[in-house]
């Protein structure tokens, strides 16, 4: 039987979020505390001790108490700078997160985070820098590329199912009440560019790893922004001018697994009602066949089973469309993506070595935003310049 080694501390900032509550502390950290710990390699187990941290110390408390979590603090400082914590965990609003980073890694602890990791590309790429001056593990939440729907549709490309890859189609969203006479589903910074918010801050660094790692690097963007509700109503009930855009309309050129050029579309949008299977849905379409994927399910059409659509808007359409296509099998049990990724991550910072989507990963993220934003306010086509650290 396998045998605990050692006990990681963990403090979580941020954690009373609705993404730190549920993703991370309730269906990751939890989980792997309950099992035990974090099987290692050899079979060894680490364990793990969460340290919540965040500024509404009822808020924290509640949690703690809620879960038998023995500590936690509204001190983020003093968290970050104490000697008994291996690894400083941030998603906190946007805004606060660079110099906490900043400020864990220099204190020697481990990092993992949600995106973006900074406001800036300048900043981001300073973090990237500073996890080679001080040699920390540093994992940043790539949430979706383990979850089984992209699992699947990455499968695909790998076994050359499609073929010469052509292009991507992607939509995301849903419609997020205004907070007047239904209460918002998000909190009402995301749309305060002041404090961070934004759909294209916010999704295109998700875009951005998702399209590296299906298909390959974003080589350029053209994009449209949009905030098309301009006033929401926050958590007290209070009407707010919304500064930050809630829709954004990309582009992307792709260089795809093979050097070929792939065209990559996606729509993200907070105000848009959802006809369609899942939230997020990616069509992938090839010379040899076609994949649509969501973040479960993904089906499949290969080009000898393709019908041949006649376009005749005099007589109605009768091919069943949906029914030709054939589900992809996960052959594998794939737990849920943001707790994989902890597992990972715990693994590489006990090894000492470093995680596979880093900050150098992140800090492209941010370069997409800041290129996605910049081309909707100057309408053109931004390339995107490799970054060095």
């Amino acid at each position: 039987m396998p045998m605990t080694t050692r006990t990681l501390r963990i403090a979580m900032n941020g954690i009373t979020g609705r993404m730190g509550y549920r993703q991370h502390l309730l269906r990751s950290i939890l989980p792997i505390r309950e099992a035990g710990g974090v099987v290692l390699e050899d079979g060894t187990k680490v364990q793990v001790e969460p340290i919540l941290v965040g500024r509404r110390a009822d808020a924290v408390r509640e949690i703690a108490e809620k879960h038998d979590i023995a500590e936690w603090t509204t001190d983020q400082d003093a968290v970050i700078d104490a000697d008994d914590i291996d690894v400083y965990f941030d998603s906190q609003v946007t805004s606060r997160r660079y110099a906490a980073l900043t400020r864990a890694m220099r204190n020697g602890k481990h990092i993992f985070t949600e995106k973006p990791t900074a406001e800036t590309l300048e900043e981001a790429i300073q973090l990237a820098r500073l996890r080679n001056e001080t040699g920390v593990t540093a994992g940043v939440v790539h949430d979706k590329l383990y979850l089984p729907g992209l699992v699947k549709l990455r499968r695909l490309v790998d076994e050359g199912f499609f073929g010469r890859i052509l292009s991507l189609r992607g939509e995301f969203g849903y419609w997020v009440f205004e907070g007047d006479h239904q209460s918002a589903q998000r909190p009402s910074w995301n749309y305060r560019k002041e404090d961070g918010g934004g759909m294209t801050t916010d999704m295109f660094c998700h875009w951005n790893y998702v399209l590296e790692g299906i298909l390959g690097s974003v080589k350029s963007v053209v994009a449209r922004t949009a905030t098309h509700i301009p006033t929401r109503w926050d958590e007290r009930g209070e009407a707010y001018d919304a500064t930050a855009d809630d829709a954004a309309y990309g582009i992307f050129e792709i260089a795809g697994p093979n050097g070929e050029e792939i065209i990559a579309q996606i729509n993200s949008s907070w105000a848009v009602r959802v006809y369609r299977d899942e939230l997020v849905e990616f069509q992938v379409d090839g010379t040899h066949g076609s994949a649509v994927a969501g973040l479960r399910k993904c089906v499949a059409q290969q080009r000898a089973h393709t019908p041949k659509p006649v376009w005749n808007p005099d007589l109605p359409v009768t091919e069943p469309f949906r029914d030709q296509w054939l589900e992809v099998p996960a052959n594998d049990d794939l737990d849920n993506g943001f707790k994989l990724q902890w597992e990972e991550f715990l693994r590489d910072a006990v090894a000492g070595r470093e995680h596979r989507y880093d900050l150098l990963s992140a800090a492209r993220g941010v370069q997409l935003a800041e290129a996605g934003l910049a081309s909707s306010a100057e309408g053109r086509r931004i390339d995107l310049t490799p970054i060095t650290l």
